[in-house]
């Protein structure tokens, strides 16, 4: 028995042209029947591929979701606006007299304090006016003491003359003629008196334009702008000329563009903040405290100015920075989220459904009340569970059935049968 088993593996091993034709003929049944034995199972093989491409990734498509999974977080519903920061007091300090602007004490976001020597200018002119009507008020009070005692002559003379005329000594002529020169000296006085006091004024007035040339700080802040340059000739007759500008950065309002689809939503003493370009992360908050009546159109665009202030010890706000405000019309902390687009029958009254998919790829419909939502996210009060997956979308796309299949299975592959 031994022997013909080694006698057919030497007949197998062997090569064609060395057996005989019987050899070859079984040689070649045998391989027959190999191929046989392989067919039903590339044929099962075939058959199973095609069932689980035809039910799962053919159907995928159309019965595709996309889910995203409720999470606890901070919501809140605000208006949005586009503002500029602004100092919340400014003033342009400018000059009262005219001349030549001597020097300028300041520079360009120099502090100062209130009553600081800003800049000076030159008094030649004014202190030469200052002793021409010191001198005319001298005359007139020289012409006063003339004046005065021919007050008292004239007085004298008028009772000489009544006392002659008493004892017919003298025409009642003379008499009239005293009384008329006491009238004229009298007069006289009371003239110079009012000159002396238009003149006292006048000289007053020239003080008070020598006290302008030098311009002090009426406020405290920092100098923003300097619109004067030393050595310029400054005209006051016409209008007063800017010298340097002053503005309090302590504190800074904010000035929001809201349009007026939105302004109605808003309220005096409502919560807001901004951000800025460069510092996304960083919320400055203040509370709303004017809406300006009067609106601003912008390429037919009408724009109401809603206005608030924020502290700025450290300097940090500059002026004409732009601000991303919100307005917040309402707010909540670490509540459960889901996608707005998860609701359906929403009744506008805080009740919704919601599609649930479990961990087995079961769908459950389940109504949820609902709190405070923005365009984006919608409170979840009760009805899910912080993890539950909702539906947020479906579609045909392979994206889609990607991202429904992902989520629905947690990773897991897609079976075959």
């Amino acid at each position: 028995m031994a022997d013909a088993s080694r006698k057919i593996d030497a007949e197998i091993s062997a090569p064609p042209e060395d057996l005989p034709l019987a050899a070859r003929v079984q040689r070649k049944r045998r391989r027959r029947s190999r191929r046989w034995l392989l067919l039903p199972l590339l044929v099962l093989l075939t058959v199973g591929g095609w069932y689980g491409w035809k039910n799962w990734y053919a159907k995928a498509p159309t019965d595709a979701v996309v889910t995203e999974a409720a999470v606890r977080g901070d919501l809140e519903n605000s208006v949005t606006a586009a503002g500029l920061l602004s100092p919340i007091k400014d003033v342009d300090v400018g000059a009262q007299v005219s001349g030549q602007l001597k020097s300028v004490k300041v520079e360009i976001g120099d502090g100062v304090r209130e009553g600081d020597l800003i800049a000076e200018i030159d008094s030649a002119s004014i202190e030469t006016q200052i002793e021409i009507n010191e001198a005319e008020l001298a005359n007139l009070k020289a012409q006063m003491i003339d004046k005065t005692a021919q007050v008292v002559l004239r007085e004298a003379n008028l009772t000489r003359q009544r006392a002659l005329v008493a004892g017919n000594s003298a025409a009642q002529s003379a008499l009239d003629e005293a009384v008329a020169a006491l009238a004229t000296a009298r007069a006289s006085v009371e003239s110079l008196e009012a000159q002396i006091r238009k003149q006292e004024a006048q000289l007053k007035d020239s003080r008070i334009s020598l006290g302008y040339t030098k311009i002090y700080a009426p406020m405290s802040g920092t100098i923003v702008n300097i619109s004067a340059k030393e050595g310029q000739t400054l005209n006051a007759n016409q209008s007063a000329p800017t010298i340097v500008t002053m503005a309090d950065l302590s504190t800074m309002t904010v000035e929001a563009e809201v349009s007026e689809a939105d302004v109605g939503k808003l309220r005096v003493g409502m919560e807001a903040y901004f951000t800025l370009l460069g510092q996304p992360g960083k919320r400055y908050n203040g509370t709303l405290r004017q809406i300006q009546p009067t609106p601003q159109t912008e390429n037919s665009v009408v724009l109401y100015y809603a206005l608030f202030d924020v502290p700025n010890p450290e300097g940090a706000l500059m002026m004409n920075m732009t601000a991303q405000v919100f307005f917040v019309q309402s707010a909540a902390r670490d509540v459960l989220t889901v996608p707005v687009a998860a609701l359906s029958s929403d009744d506008g009254k805080g009740r919704a459904d919601v599609t649930v998919v479990s961990s087995d790829n079961r769908r459950e419909t389940r109504s949820v009340e609902t709190g405070i939502r923005n365009r984006v996210r919608v409170e979840i009060k009760s009805g899910l569970a912080e993890g539950d997956a909702v539906v947020v979308g479906s579609g045909s796309s392979k994206a889609a059935s990607s991202s429904g299949r992902s989520s629905n299975r947690r990773g897991m592959p897609p079976p075959m049968f």
